[in-house]
């Protein structure tokens, strides 16, 4: 075999590998825009439930409010009932 015939396999050799190199390239290139785009979509759903939590511990607190408010109408009223009571009798 001729030098000039090894250096043509050679290079055969190197224009597959580069087309496979092109290939895995492209393919990475694929996995990386889906695993960013995937990145992205975890970063929004974060932030959706980040603004869900604030919206459920400002009801806490509101509920908490209303539920001390209640306790103290409950309590004027049971004075209200004793002093009609109290009346009554």
């Amino acid at each position: 075999m001729s030098a000039l015939q090894k250096l043509q396999e050679k290079i055969e050799e190197w224009r597959a590998d580069h087309e496979a190199l092109k290939v895995q390239n492209r393919d990475l290139k694929s996995q990386l825009a889906s695993v960013a785009s995937s990145q992205n979509d975890q970063e929004s759903i974060i932030a959706e439930l980040q603004n869900e939590v604030e919206k459920c511990t400002s009801q806490e607190a509101t509920i908490e409010a209303l539920q001390r408010e209640l306790e103290e109408k409950d309590a004027e009223i049971e004075k209200i009932i004793a002093q009609v009571e109290t009346l009554l009798a």
